[in-house]
């Protein structure tokens, strides 16, 4: 009887396609076994590209009469640390007694190169090959992908995207790497000091490199501006406000150059003058304006990889790589769906069937009772008219959601785990709530002067949570760690609004209601706050990912930045590791307990070095026009032969311009103007070595 062959991506996802098929399998080495089918799987990548010496000898020596190296055709070869396990699988696949394939790698453009590797090197004919492209490892979700699975042909432009894709990195790091290393590794080494020095790049390694050290060294250039606000404090009955003054058309200060802008003053004794303008306090002033609305705010979109990545840095402290392996582990214990994904929202096809996701949400404890009160109230029956769903925001997966399966792995996860996968059931439980809903409150008073011919503004505004809706499913567990982490985040940001939208108390709201336009107020007090200008914030692991997921926003050209529009720098899949060899390779250094991100002098000067030699390269535009590009393949808008014509063009040009000018000679300005932030602290006298002994 034939049989079918089902080829996962790694052990622990073979064994649950194993689970969910029921057949009596037999444990064999590197496979299972039953009288209908085969289940086997590979290790990661079983194949690779080869080294360029393998196509020449030469080429195993560095030089720059060997580059640019484009070969018409590609080599391949097998790993060799899996060459036992690739043997096994060409064995399996090529048996006579095979006559399908069920290819149930990853579903995604890696897991599809995976596979084809594979089949390429084991030189598989004469089966039928279907993919099977799921959203979770639920025994539901792997038994409809089977059913649904669709002739590989069907993925060709995504294995093409692959094929590119791995082509493009490999090209611009054997070029590039080397052209640099040739022309300006021994400049970088002896000024470090190092015993040796390769200057490696990357399509998207370099850029995110240039992003961080163009951060830091706008930190580096800011200049603090002091500058100096008024704040008026007005009686309520009984109570008081604050409110913030403002230059208006009939103030003093109206278009004066004593002004930072129009909410404060460049120096302290302009804000003293304005102050003593209102003669003795009290003085009676009037509420020019009046203003109550309402306000809602919806919950979030759910979870993609990225927003998830940043919450976790934020919440946990915790790298893109480390959430990336929870958020794995999650999946492949079958409580969320595939992590791996762009999209922020739900399928049409999902939401017809949510219902079941959040039933199974009704035995996870810290959220059972927000699972039970959405079934009870079937609050998830609209969802599809909602913004939560839009099968054209989704290109390969679905949005991250718990599957409401799995639970009994809960006990196995890590205290980190377990968070991880609390914020992704609030997150998702709390679509189906209403929006939280606030009242608020806008005033602005007018003041007189001793001055007749001149009045001053003050203007205050005041919130108060009416309904907490979707709010009452967003008590983490860890909130209160949370809010104080949140604190430290927003005070410089507060800093400069401390009188708009701050929160009131009942009472003061209920004060404040009863007022009107035109009412007579007093101004009881006047002070001044000084305040400084802040420079930008340096990255976190999380706004880092973020940043590279929104290149759009350091694209100036809007028809380029549309383009882009949903390609980012690097994909879901590959940002937490470009983030991880950036640290390795030591040009980046990533603070661990608070992922602060900051560039590392040799880091400085790879950007340097690729500054005066392939600017473009630091080029988020560029970056993300690649990405764009082999997403156009995967769609089929271009072809192949295109995009590949546009990339040997491109590594061509660079690496000859490398080849042909030599900018050593004005290296070292550029390498000693960083190195001034990099001195090192003397060491300790032996004296005070000594004396710090004895103490």
């Amino acid at each position: 009887m034939p049989k079918s062959v089902f080829i996962a991506e790694k052990p622990s996802v073979a064994r649950a396609f194993g689970a969910a098929l029921k057949y009596n399998f037999s444990n064999k080495d590197g496979y299972m076994e039953s009288e209908e089918a085969i289940v086997t799987w590979c290790v990661g990548h079983l194949v690779t590209m080869s080294y360029p010496e393998v196509y020449d000898e030469k080429m195993a020596k560095w030089s720059l009469n060997t580059i640019p190296f484009i070969p018409s055709q590609f080599k391949y070869e097998i790993i060799p640390q899996s060459a036992k396990q690739f043997n096994i699988v060409k064995g399996l696949l090529t048996r006579d007694d095979v006559d399908t394939i069920y290819i149930c790698t990853d579903s995604g453009r890696e897991g599809e190169y995976i596979y084809r590797l594979v089949d390429q090197e084991a030189k598989v004919t004469g089966k039928v090959k279907k993919r099977v492209w799921i959203d979770s490892q639920t025994e539901d979700e792997i038994l409809r992908g089977i059913r649904e699975a669709k002739d590989d042909s069907e993925y060709d432009n995504i294995g093409a995207a692959a094929y590119l894709r791995a082509k493009e990195d490999y090209l611009m790091g054997i070029n590039f790497s080397r052209a640099l290393t040739l022309r300006y590794g021994y400049s970088i080494r002896t000024f470090l000091g190092l015993d040796k020095c390769v200057v490696a790049v990357g399509r998207v390694m370099t850029c995110v490199l240039g992003i961080v050290v163009d951060r830091e060294r706008e930190i580096r250039n800011f200049v603090k501006t002091p500058f100096y606000r008024v704040l008026g404090d007005f009686a309520i009955g009984e109570k008081s406000i604050s409110a913030e003054w403002r230059v208006q058309e009939k103030s003093k200060y109206n278009g004066s150059f004593e002004l930072y802008s129009e909410k404060g003053f460049k120096e302290e004794k302009s804000a003293r003058a304005l102050i003593e303008s209102f003669g003795q306090l009290p003085v009676k002033g009037k509420i020019l304006l009046l203003e109550k609305k309402k306000e809602t705010k919806n919950p979030p979109l759910l979870y993609n990889l990225a927003e998830l990545q940043n919450d976790c840095s934020k919440f946990f402290k915790i790298d893109p790589n480390q959430t990336l392996a929870i958020a794995q582990e999650l999946y492949e214990k079958k409580l969320t769906t595939y992590p791996r994904t762009d999209a922020r929202v739900l399928s049409t096809a999902i939401s017809k069937e949510i219902d079941k996701n959040i039933k199974g949400l009704t035995a996870y404890e810290p959220a059972s009772i927000f699972a039970k009160a959405i079934l009870q109230h079937e609050s998830y029956k609209d969802i599809a008219k909602t913004r939560y769903v839009n099968d054209k925001a989704i290109t390969d997966h679905y949005a991250i959601i718990p599957t409401g399966q799995g639970l009994g792995s809960i006990s196995s996860l890590s205290p980190t785990a377990a968070k991880v996968y609390e914020i992704i059931v609030r997150r998702f439980l709390a679509v189906f709530y209403p929006a939280a809903q606030y009242s608020k409150i806008k005033m602005e008073m007018v003041v007189p002067t001793l001055d007749p011919q001149f009045e001053e503004h003050f203007y205050a505004g005041f919130k108060l949570l009416s309904s907490k809706g979707y709010l009452h499913v967003m008590d983490y567990s860890f909130s209160k760690k949370k809010e104080e982490e949140n604190k430290e985040d927003t005070k410089d940001e507060k800093a400069e609004n401390d009188a708009e939208d701050a929160a009131a108390d009942e009472g003061l709201f209920e004060a404040l209601s009863k007022l009107k336009k035109g009412d007579e107020i007093d101004l009881t007090a006047a002070s001044i706050k000084e305040g400084e200008t802040t420079p930008p914030k340096r990255y976190n692991s999380g706004t880092l990912i973020l940043t590279m997921e929104n290149a759009g926003q350091f694209i100036e050209d809007e028809e380029l930045r549309s383009q882009i529009k949903g390609s980012g720098i690097g994909t879901s899949a590959t940002r937490a590791g470009i983030l991880d060899k950036l640290v390795k390779n030591r040009y980046l250094e990533l603070n661990k307990k608070t992922q602060i991100i900051t560039p590392t002098q040799m880091g400085e000067m790879i950007y340097d070095t690729v500054f005066v030699s392939m600017k473009p390269m630091l080029n988020p535009s560029l970056t993300a026009s690649w990405e764009k590009g082999l997403t156009q393949v995967e769609q089929g808008e271009i072809s192949e032969d295109e995009y590949m014509k546009k990339l040997t063009d491109f590594i061509t040009r660079r690496t000859n311009y490398v080849k042909q000018n030599d900018m050593r000679s004005h290296m070292q300005r550029f390498f000693m103007a960083s190195a001034e932030y990099y001195k090192k602290a003397p060491a300790k006298s032996k004296v005070a070595k000594s004396k710090s002994k004895k103490s």
